[in-house]
């Protein structure tokens, strides 16, 4: 509440949209303005408006201009001038709605890594002050002959405003600071009413941690989907994209594939409606040179990924960590201690929090380990020491190591305990092969990132026994150019190792030095060597080897992914098990997340597909038996 003391009029311009449209572009502000107004005496002391000077798209005509970081400092030090203290409680911002600060201002200055003096964290929406003082209480404006009319419930603009409380908009000669005076004498007309300014918003600029059970209520009208995030987005990464909006407490959600790595997929909670329909209008903005899809979800969608269900995920997770990592390719056989000892030996070492309390491994239904497991620190500067850790050894096992989120720990934890008496959502349970055959066919283990850019490289005749610590010493330097993730182990119908791997590198110029440099070369694996095969490729090189020349868009049933495996013995073609058809995940990113065994034609007793186009199935023929006993056909 604000009875004293001193509020800015701030306005904000952008190189690009206005009105409720401002910042939905993510074009930088060319322009702020500020009028600094006394309460108790309800005058102007100062006034200062100043040219930003872009930086993605700098103008000739704003070249006189500074940058938002200079700005920023300069207002900070005329406020001090005028014997005010801006970090004041009684010294507040008040902005035309809510866009320039939750959509503009603190958006850009996260991006450009600009801390914003505090008392941009707190401020008020000059609209909703209206509403409350005219609206709300039904006060008619004073000054006033005749009943006035019934004040707008929602002004869409200052002009609404000013029309209501007989003001005459600003004719002044400088058509930029028009608004900014048109706020300052609506901001006076409601202090020498009488009205104090009784609606403080708040940005928060901290995310915090919460714990959400499968049986909370969630408000389906705030929630929202990010979609194509990078694969080793935190949860304070998605926090930082939606800086300016109130996530609610445990608010982010990063999704899992079926295999149970990140698909580029979170839901975030906002405190409120407001909130969420800003959110939407971030749709296709970037983190990097990634452009970020944000759509509506539902609390049910929220609730399936965040809602936790077991006592032991509440346990550990209401030890009041700041940070959670999540550990990847531990030995089976690896306890509690060996995780302390990973964490404190070596240079820079870091505390786990409450010791092996501290520590989760993660479980199949079976009680068997799964290689996974959680690790709780206390501070948040734990967490770069704690990272730097990543890809060192226990043992002789590689370690990922990558931040986590309260959600994901919920989301693993009630995976692993689900019943798998019927799991035919992944590759591990296509039917055996019949006895004495021997199955070839390729499945994709995990989804590669989609794209053009040729930053990817695929490795062929890799040994069955190989790991990814041995094609992390087979690329010798330029084991360093691959990305969090990256190393995708390529295994058959069965689970077993296919001879191939796809590597996801930082650009494309390592792909190419890397397959220039490695293809042919041997990899040595005990006594054998074998030479590896390594070609440049992209993303999309991938899904297209992966899905068989087929993606999802064009079909809702898709042919099996990679080639297709016929079986033959000396009395001709054999039946083969019913081959594994890929289908198509209903959104992207593609998730091969269901397989189903097609018909086969009756007299011919061949795997058959149905045209695109319609029409009677067409039965695959086999290819021409030159050699026994096994075949593949692209």
């Amino acid at each position: 509440m604000i009875n004293g003391g001193w509020v800015c009029a701030l306005h904000v311009r952008t190189a690009g949209l206005g009105g409720a449209a401002l910042g939905s572009d993510e074009e930088e502000i060319v322009y702020l303005a500020y009028v600094v107004i006394d309460v108790p005496t309800n005058q102007i002391i100062g006034e200062r408006e100043y040219a930003v000077r872009p930086t993605r798209r700098p103008s000739e005509e704003l070249q006189t201009g500074q940058p938002l970081e200079v700005i920023v400092q300069q207002f900070d030090d005329f406020v001090r001038s005028l014997q005010v203290d801006p970090h004041s409680p009684l010294f507040r911002l008040v902005t035309d709605g809510q866009p320039p600060l939750r959509q503009c201002l603190h958006p850009e200055a996260c991006s450009k890594e600009l801390v914003l003096p505090a008392y941009y964290a707190r401020f008020h929406d000059l609209r909703k002050e209206y509403v409350r003082a005219y609206t709300l209480r039904a006060v008619a404006p004073p000054r006033t002959q005749a009943p006035p009319p019934p004040p707008p419930d929602h002004p869409s603009s200052l002009l609404d405003m000013l029309n209501y409380l007989g003001i005459p908009p600003y004719s002044g000669e400088n058509f930029y600071a028009a608004e900014v005076n048109d706020m300052a004498s609506i901001i006076q007309r409601i202090i020498s009413d009488g009205f104090r300014l009784e609606l403080p918003e708040v940005v928060d600029l901290v995310l915090e941690t919460g714990i959400c059970s499968k049986d909370d209520e969630i408000d389906g009208n705030c929630i929202v989907r990010a979609r194509g995030l990078p694969w080793q987005s935190s949860d304070q990464d998605i926090a930082k994209f939606f800086r300016g909006l109130n996530v609610a407490k445990g608010g982010v959600a990063l999704c899992l594939s079926p295999q149970g790595r990140r698909n580029g997929e979170a839901l975030v909670r906002f405190v409120s409606q407001e909130h969420r329909d800003m959110a939407l209008k971030r749709h296709k903005h970037h983190i990097g040179p990634r452009y970020i899809e944000v759509y509506r979800a539902s609390g049910e969608d929220f609730l399936s990924v965040a809602g936790g269900a077991t006592c032991e995920a509440a346990a550990f997770l209401s030890r009041g960590a700041r940070v959670i990592v999540r550990m990847r390719g531990l030995p089976y056989d690896a306890t509690a201690q060996q995780v302390l000892d990973f964490f404190t030996s070596g240079e820079d070492p870091v505390q786990v929090l409450d010791g092996t309390e501290g520590v989760l491994f993660v479980r199949r239904a079976d009680g068997r380990a799964t290689g996974d497991a959680f690790v709780l620190f206390a501070k948040e500067e734990d967490s770069p020491k704690a990272l730097s850790r990543h890809r060192k050894l226990i043992g002789s096992r590689y370690i990922e190591l990558f931040r986590s989120t309260i959600a994901e720990v919920q989301q693993v934890l009630n995976r692993s305990l689900e019943s798998r008496t019927s799991q035919t959502s992944t590759p591990s349970t296509a039917p055996a092969p019949a006895e004495g055959l021997l199955p070839v066919a390729l499945v994709p283990q995990h989804v590669i990132t989609s794209g053009t850019a040729k930053d990817c490289v695929r490795l062929r005749g890799l040994p069955y026994e190989a790991q990814v610590e041995h094609i992390l010493t087979f690329l010798e330097e330029f084991a360093k150019n691959i990305v969090v993730q990256g190393v995708h182990m390529v295994f058959n119908a069965q689970g077993h190792p296919s001879g191939e791997a796809f590597i996801q590198m930082d650009s494309e110029a390592s792909a190419f030095l890397c397959a220039q440099q490695k293809h042919h070369r041997y990899m040595t694996f005990g006594k054998k060597q074998r030479y590896i095969e390594v070609f440049q490729c992209s993303g999309d090189d991938m899904n297209m080897v992966l899905t068989g020349g087929v993606t999802p868009a064009t079909s809702p049933k898709v042919l099996s992914p990679g080639p297709l495996t016929y079986y033959y013995s000396a009395m001709g073609p054999t039946l083969p098990p019913p081959p594994l058809v890929y289908w198509g995940y209903p959104t992207p990113p593609v998730s091969p997340a269901h397989y189903y065994h097609p018909p086969h034609h009756p007299q011919t007793m061949m795997p058959e597909v149905l045209p695109v186009g319609g029409g009677s199935p067409i039965p695959i023929p086999p290819p021409a038996c030159t050699e026994w006993p096994i075949f593949m056909v692209n």
